[in-house]
């Protein structure tokens, strides 16, 4: 019989996983073509502005199959909502079998991409972290920051957002994890005095400026999962020591490589896989001068191993 999982069962479980060790597994994994993973199924909505991503695939050999729908409808907190909704389908992979519904509302797609911000960091944050910039005051820009804590040793942090209300209301729930925070309307205040910076906006035109880029910087930008969406000027990623990428095969067709690529700034043999990296120190930071930058768009690798991870935590509690 088919399990359904409501949301606070899921948030319960997850304090007895370690989701940063679960997606550093999915990308070596993915990387090393242990997974299959088909192109992201989308709708893109107009009126009201929204949309909603499929995502799913396998690793091969493994007990299980993931279908993720998640949607993101950005006029929700007019309606008080929140902007993020969706679901997990765990499919037996021997059979076919609906195993379990966890019913999530986005909750696990954030966490995933929150983790993978965290893997980025681990092999591509400087040494010496003098400050951590975020774009975005939201939900991911949020756990963006909870993640890194336990492996980025700074607490000075300064965030952008589009209004007062919201980033008073971040610095409101993030102080109180130890972080000294400053807010911003204005990108240079970033930019200027960061060296580490996650974007997690849904953004369709760039934030960042290559005349805002100075030596040494890395950028983690996530917020750009469609072919639309853009928060990098290109000529950054032409300028970057490293670009370094989730998939290959989706940057080709959307985030900021696509943009890039578009744009003749970069080609495809510019671009390093994730999985590999991990595995690869000469394709890690190797100086605190070097500009590096992460392109991440989001693979259904990251909703499988969630997905199981919680699973898996479930059935040991029977």
């Amino acid at each position: 019989m088919t399990k359904v999982i409501p949301l606070q069962k899921i948030k319960k479980v997850l304090q007895k996983i370690d989701p940063i060790k679960e997606i550093e597994e999915g990308f070596i994994a993915y990387s090393n073509g242990k997974v299959v993973v088909p192109p992201v199924g989308e709708l893109q909505f107009e009126k009201p502005h929204g949309e909603v991503h499929i995502k799913y695939g396998y690793i091969k050999n493994d007990d299980y199959f993931v279908i993720k729908i998640a949607s993101g409808y950005y006029e929700n907190i007019k309606l008080g909502l929140p902007n993020y909704s969706g679901l997990m389908l765990l499919f037996s992979q021997k059979t076919g079998e609906l195993i379990s519904i966890l019913l999530d509302e986005g909750h696990l797609t954030n966490i995933r991409t929150a983790a993978a911000g965290a893997v980025v960091a681990k092999y591509f944050a400087p040494k010496k972290v003098k400050r951590i910039g975020i774009y975005g005051a939201g939900v991911q820009g949020k756990m963006q920051l909870e993640y890194l804590k336990p492996l980025v040793d700074c607490q000075d942090v300064i965030v952008w957002g589009l209004n007062a209300k919201e980033l008073e209301l971040y610095k409101k729930e993030m102080e109180p994890f130890g972080f000294n925070i400053e807010t911003t309307e204005n990108s240079e205040d970033v930019t200027s005095t960061s060296n580490l910076i996650v974007t997690c906006t849904p953004s369709t035109s760039p934030l960042i400026y290559i005349d805002q880029i100075q030596k040494g910087i890395h950028i983690t930008a996530m917020g750009s999962d469609t072919p639309e969406k853009q928060e990098l000027d290109s000529a950054i990623l032409k300028k970057a020591d490293l670009v370094i990428v989730d998939s290959i095969s989706q940057s080709l067709a959307r985030g900021e490589c696509y943009q890039a690529m578009s744009a003749g700034m970069i080609t495809k043999e510019n671009l390093v896989e994730l999985g590999h990296a991990i595995q690869q120190k000469k394709s890690q930071r190797t100086s605190d001068d070097q500009i590096t930058i992460a392109d991440l768009t989001g693979v259904a690798v990251q909703d499988i191993q969630i997905t199981k991870a919680v699973w898996n935590a479930l059935s040991v509690e029977k």
